[in-house]
């Protein structure tokens, strides 16, 4: 049976469009202002979105959401918060939501019992960047059994032979890691990205989205030119917003407008 997120892919593909994914993460400020930023994203355009559940010791993510995650947990935000600020969304938030969350509070919860949440909570995937593919394999029925697609990682470093492993396991789509390092904005994307983009798509028919460094229009255009099925901007937009709130100014409306300009660049 199709997926929300597979069908959202599919449906991009049918219109030769790529997908924009923005990620937030959960609470920084408040978690009243996450949920309008969401409704904000999904009238700028955006396809489906990344939801950062924060964690004390992020280790995948820069400076910028880093310190969006101590925001988080410094204004209360707990796990159960944000489930319940997703489940208060159902019937307004269209959106396929795909939550990102360490392996500790995985683990910590249960992994049964953290999927049949996040599902009965609206989320569509998971994606847990620490968590190594052995375990990865084994969450995957686990997260299927419950509804969710779990989301796997490909870096540049990635052995061609588990490459093949983690396009087999990964549900959904397949998430390519643009640099070897953590999450961020770049002034260019690297070359090679294109033939690991082609790399993928020969492994099997999971949809390929392009994540760390995507700063802005141009870094999109180009993800979305080599071949990519989808572009996942999360720093640049976490920047946007904490700057709007730093300077007086409106952080939703900061995320709404940021991601009307990436959806015009990636229909252009």
């Amino acid at each position: 049976m199709s997926s929300l997120i597979a069908n959202c892919f599919d449906r991009l593909r049918a219109q030769n469009r790529c997908a924009l994914m923005p990620f937030l993460t959960a609470g920084d400020d408040s978690l009243a202002n996450t949920r309008a930023a969401l409704l904000a994203l999904q009238q700028a355009g955006a396809d489906l979105v990344e939801l950062g559940i924060p964690y004390s010791d992020p280790l995948a993510d820069g400076p910028v959401i880093q310190a969006a995650a101590s925001r988080a947990l410094a204004a209360g935000t707990t796990l159960g918060g944000v489930l319940e600020l997703l489940s208060s969304l159902k019937g307004e938030l269209q959106l396929p939501v795909v939550l990102f969350t360490y392996s500790n509070p995985l683990l910590n919860r249960g992994m049964e019992r953290f999927c049949s949440e996040a599902a009965a909570a609206g989320a569509a995937g998971l994606l847990v960047p620490d968590l190594p593919l052995e375990e990865g394999e084994r969450l995957a029925p686990i997260a299927a059994a419950a509804g969710l697609d779990l989301v796997l990682l490909v870096a540049p470093t990635t052995p061609a032979e588990r490459m093949a492993r983690i396009v087999s396991a990964s549900r959904g789509f397949t998430y390519l890691v643009s640099v070897t390092g953590v999450t961020g904005e770049r002034s260019q994307m690297e070359s090679r990205v294109a033939g690991l983009v082609q790399q993928l798509k020969a492994l099997g028919n999971t949809p390929v989205a392009v994540g760390f460094g995507i700063s802005g229009v141009d870094q999109a255009r180009q993800v979305r030119d080599w071949g990519a099925d989808g572009a996942i901007v999360g720093s640049a937009l976490v920047k946007r917003m904490a700057e709007a709130r730093r300077d007086g100014g409106d952080p939703v409306l900061a995320a709404g407008n940021f991601c009307r300009e990436l959806r015009e660049a990636l229909d252009n």
